[in-house]
């Protein structure tokens, strides 16, 4: 298993990992399918500098993906990232999550213009939320009841970790 930046052929793989999560969990809030061709707007918006998207693989399977998008439209935010980390629910627990975390976190610490990376994690994604302070993210609050899905009222727990 390796990292590697992602490639438009990676997109198909991508999006059902993506897709799963939608349809199945709550580490997305989006509650309808993505279709391929806003995943390819998405794609294109990220860059191999400051909003790259890596993806673990095994030969040409990926087994997961991270990236790092912006975190919002006005200028003033333009150092600070939004992590996104998703893995294939067939190979969950083998060390997928980790790899990407650390290749993704060693990318934000050597670009120059990342001074920030939040994550946005459902209040009850135990997983991830373990992970990002394995990491060293630090916990900024809770919004309550922000989501619905599934008929259940969901909280987002903010997380972030400085470069400086």
């Amino acid at each position: 298993m390796r990292c590697r930046l992602a490639k438009e052929k990676d997109l198909e793989q991508i999006l059902a990992i993506y897709n799963y999560e939608v349809e199945h969990g709550t580490a997305t809030l989006d509650t309808n399918p993505k279709e391929m061709d806003e995943w390819r707007i998405w794609f294109e918006m990220h860059d191999e500098n400051t909003h790259p998207i890596y993806v673990a693989v095994t030969e040409d399977i990926v087994l997961g993906y991270a990236s790092l998008s912006p975190y919002r439209s006005k200028d003033a935010f333009a150092t600070t990232v939004e992590l996104s980390l998703y893995v294939d629910p067939k190979v969950r627990g083998r060390g997928v999550a980790s790899l990407l975390m650390d290749t993704i976190l060693e990318h934000a610490s050597r670009e120059q213009g990342i001074h920030s990376v939040v994550s946005v994690i459902e209040g009850g994604n135990a997983v991830s939320i373990r992970i990002h302070e394995k990491y060293g993210f630090t916990y900024c609050g809770t919004l309550h009841e922000v989501g619905k899905k599934f008929g259940r009222m969901l909280d987002i727990a903010n997380y972030e970790r400085l470069f400086i």
